[in-house]
Order: C-alpha cells, then sequence, then structure tokens
C-alpha cells in the first residue's frame, strides 16, 4: 500500500473537520457547539482543527461554502430534467425548498450563516454557488444577455426562495408547509415571465 502524502493526509483531515462540524452545526447550532466537539468528532486534536482552521467561524464559513456547493449542484441537477427554460427554473427553486427540509441546513443557512458570517459575506458565497445558478437559469428563461452584475430580477427570486426557507425554518410542520410554500414561489416566477 503506498503511503499518502502529506497534502493527501491534510485534505482527509480538513474533510472530516468539514464533515463533523456540518453533523454538530447543523444539530446543534453554531453557538452551542465547542472546537473541541468537532475535533474529537472528527478524531483529530483540537491543535489540528486550529492547524487547518483559523477557529471555529472560519470552520463554520468552509461548511457554509460546502453547503452553498451541494446546494447549487442540486439545482443544477434539478432544472436539467426540464427542457422549457422556466420550468427549470421552477424546479431549481423546488429543489432549493426541499433542501430547505433538512434541519441541518436550514439551521447553518438559514439561521446562523446572516448573523455569523454577515449579509454581505453570505451573499458572496451564495454568489458564487447557489445564486449563479439562479441568474444563469434566469437569464436563459428570460433572454437576457450574460453579465457580471446580478440582475434585480434574479436577487428578488433569491430572496423569495430564502424568505419561504425561514418560512420552513421557524415551522412546526415544514413538509406540510413546502406544498403551499412552492406554488407561490411558482406564482412568483410566472410573474416574472411577462
Amino acid at each position: 500500500m503506498a503511503r499518502r502524502t502529506q497534502a493527501e493526509r491534510s485534505d482527509e483531515t480538513t474533510a472530516a473537520l468539514v464533515r463533523a462540524a456540518r453533523e454538530l452545526f447543523g444539530a446543534g447550532g453554531y453557538a452551542t457547539t465547542s472546537i473541541d466537539t468537532i475535533a474529537a468528532a472528527a478524531g483529530v486534536t483540537k491543535g489540528a482543527a486550529y492547524h487547518h482552521f483559523g477557529g471555529k467561524v472560519e470552520l463554520f464559513r468552509a461548511v457554509f461554502v460546502r453547503e452553498q456547493e451541494v446546494v447549487a449542484a442540486k439545482l443544477q441537477q434539478a432544472a436539467s430534467e426540464e427542457s422549457d427554460p422556466w420550468a427549470a427554473l421552477a424546479r431549481g427553486a423546488r429543489a432549493f425548498l426541499e433542501s430547505c427540509l433538512d434541519p441541518g441546513f436550514r439551521q447553518i443557512v438559514l439561521l446562523d450563516a446572516p448573523s455569523l458570517l454577515g449579509w454581505e459575506a453570505v451573499r458572496e458565497i451564495e454568489y458564487d454557488h447557489t445564486l449563479r445558478v439562479l441568474l444563469a437559469g434566469l437569464r436563459i428563461a428570460s433572454g437576457e444577455h450574460p453579465g457580471d452584475e446580478v440582475s434585480a430580477r434574479a436577487q428578488l427570486v433569491f430572496g423569495a426562495l430564502c424568505e419561504a426557507g425561514m418560512i420552513l425554518a421557524c415551522s412546526a410542520d415544514p413538509s406540510a408547509d413546502l406544498p403551499r410554500l412552492a406554488a407561490e414561489v411558482d406564482r412568483f416566477l410566472e410573474s416574472l415571465k411577462a
């Protein structure tokens, strides 16, 4: 068996810390999760955790980025199953809302990230992932030309999705509320066609 390189060991430790942190942040929230607990769950020392991440906030940011990567991939996959651009956009929106049913996603993305990382940092990360996918879908559906600036419509659609996600996050029965919220998002998207 070949020996692993230092880079491979470092990548494995980083991945283990992010996985453990996602589980713990998702279950109990940022405030109640210690770096000691995360390190123990990842099977590494506290020193190793601080070696790979400057602290708990930096580790949380890595978890948030990973959540954005995962949900962006879900949006792209869902949208790829439709040939009509508006139907693809609606399907991607539904995939986002379905992600909001996961308690860990809700805790990390909707509840903890905005207050911990700040709106500007959260939006920048979202733009690199979820918002980028949404913007591309809106541009295709509406015939807009590609550019660097995020359109106001994309910001409004993403805002509507995040607000629907917050409603799900605060709901006593998110699964029961999902169809109603998805229908409202569909109506909102329909209104943008004009």
